[in-house]
């Protein structure tokens, strides 16, 4: 039953029982430590750069005048 609700219960219930209950704890615990915080979280000067010059580089175009 793949790509059913069913079938991601067995799945789950399969990894669980080859690698241990606490697999998918694990597995986050990896994640979660090697995650960096950086870049707009840790400097929003930069954000503020970073914003100001998207908008000034619009890729509309001119605005056409409406008769």
């Amino acid at each position: 039953m793949p790509g059913t609700v069913e079938g991601g219960r067995k799945a789950a219930a399969t990894t669980k029982a080859k690698y241990g209950k606490d697999f998918y704890a694990r597995i986050g615990a990896i994640g979660g430590s090697l995650s960096r915080t950086g870049g707009f979280a840790a400097n929003p000067e930069l954000a503020k750069i970073a914003g100001a010059r998207g908008g000034k580089v619009s890729r509309r175009g001119k605005a056409k005048k409406s008769a």
